[in-house]
């Protein structure tokens, strides 16, 4: 692609066209290497964007950028971005991005296809001890581009004090959509749903995984959410809404299923690990304990939310971007990550490290093994964004409307 070209895609990007996009992709391109890879001459001076959680992340990151350097001899300069989306589209357009950054898995794909990417991934020797999810994630056409930074996964959390109120045990915790059910209409009183849903695909997504269903065919090259797989998953959760088992979040004035789960509103969610800064800051009384999602018809199933370490096609030490990726993501490193600012590392043989040092974590992690990443397609932005707003009164919405709907603007946005 010429530099003009993805000049106009840009500025697009910065007006509303940038689109959400993730999973699907096929296999892993394993010949056709990337072309080598420009080098600084002398000592490089790379740039870094990031968009941090806070302090100790910053902290982290700029420690360990440092260590690099003063190891290769290079200097890396760190900038925690006010706007990633528009700070990355800026420079990107101008010619001029940070060497590395970090780049959302839902705004991947739009970027690969219009050439700021530079891919790396098939120069990572121990590439395979990504979680295979993860990988696929950042592929685009076949070509894993990047390093999966860190990742995070849905899981279950039960108020333990309406658990054992409720009559329920250990023996009760539910594995399947049955039980979901049945112990979520055991835990629903007048003044608390059993189960509070956050509103939207990043949490109904997770049954539709279960039941062996996704919005976009494998390949990510055509729509697929007017299907039994997908309907019948969104009846099952829209069926217990309307019984009063279950309730989305702005049904009890909750901006989100942690704070329907932290005031008591509900005594059990469907959250990400990010849930225990939320519980410990906000709700610090809260006990309560996390497990595995059922599993639905098709087995196991999450959602993952991720993020990779993005070098430029553009940048003019690409060699020395990708050292320095090698170097933050060691299992070391990830685990000094994990202890800094709370992430969970996207290598596999770091697992059981991070589970021995946050086993209350067990179930998030399981998650990197059968994860789903989100819709991994360029210009699916708005087509996600309508799909969501009519999924918002989720107990009357008409489903098979809805999806059939999806598939229309997205097989539009495909080019189909």
């Amino acid at each position: 692609m010429t530099r003009t070209t993805r000049t106009t895609a840009l500025v697009l990007a910065l007006t509303g066209a940038l689109a959400l996009s993730a999973c699907g992709g096929g296999g892993f391109e394993e010949e056709g290497a990337s072309s080598a890879p420009a080098s600084a001459s002398g000592p490089a001076n790379l740039t870094m964007l990031i968009a941090s959680s806070g302090d100790a992340e910053t902290n982290a990151v700029k420690a360990a950028a440092d260590a690099w350097a003063q190891k290769s001899g290079n200097k890396v300069t760190v900038t925690v971005a006010s706007d990633m989306n528009q700070q990355l589209a800026q420079g990107f357009a101008s010619g001029k991005p940070a060497d590395v950054f970090y780049m959302d898995a839902s705004r991947f794909a739009d970027y690969a296809k219009n050439g700021s990417l530079y891919p790396y991934a098939d120069q990572l020797s121990d590439n395979s001890d990504f979680y295979e999810p993860l990988r696929q994630t950042f592929t685009y056409e076949g070509k894993q581009y990047c390093a999966p930074k860190d990742f995070s996964t849905l899981a279950l959390e039960i108020n333990t004090d309406s658990w054992e109120k409720a009559g329920l045990t250990d023996a009760d915790v539910p594995t399947t959509w049955d039980q979901l059910e049945a112990v979520s209409k055991k835990l629903t009183t007048k003044d608390q749903v059993g189960l509070g849903i956050g509103v939207g695909i990043d949490r109904l997504g997770a049954f539709v995984v279960q039941n062996g269903g996704w919005w976009l065919s494998d390949d990510g090259k055509s729509a697929s959410a007017d299907t039994p797989a997908v309907t019948d998953a969104l009846e099952y959760v829209q069926r217990n809404v309307k019984a009063g088992n279950f309730k989305m979040s702005n049904q009890l004035d909750s901006g989100w299923g942690g704070e329907a789960f932290g005031t008591g509103k509900a005594a059990m969610t469907i959250e990400g690990n990010w849930i225990k800064g939320a519980v410990k800051n906000d709700y610090p009384d809260l006990k309560y304990k996390t497990v595995e999602l059922p599993a639905g018809p098709a087995g196991k199933g999450t959602l993952q939310f991720t993020q990779c370490w993005g070098v430029a096609s553009d940048s003019k030490a690409q060699a020395q971007a990708v050292d320095l990726v090698k170097s933050l993501t060691t299992v070391d490193q990830q685990m000094a990550f994990a202890d800094a600012f709370g992430v969970m590392p996207s290598r596999q043989s770091a697992a059981d490290q991070y589970k021995s040092k946050f086993p209350e974590d067990a179930p998030f992690i399981a998650g990197g093994e059968y994860g789903h990443g989100p819709i991994n397609a360029p210009g699916m932005e708005q087509v996600v964004a309508d799909l969501n707003s009519k999924l918002e009164s989720f107990g009357n919405a008409n489903l098979p409307q809805v999806l059939e709907g999806f598939d229309t603007n997205a097989g539009s946005a495909l080019g189909q």
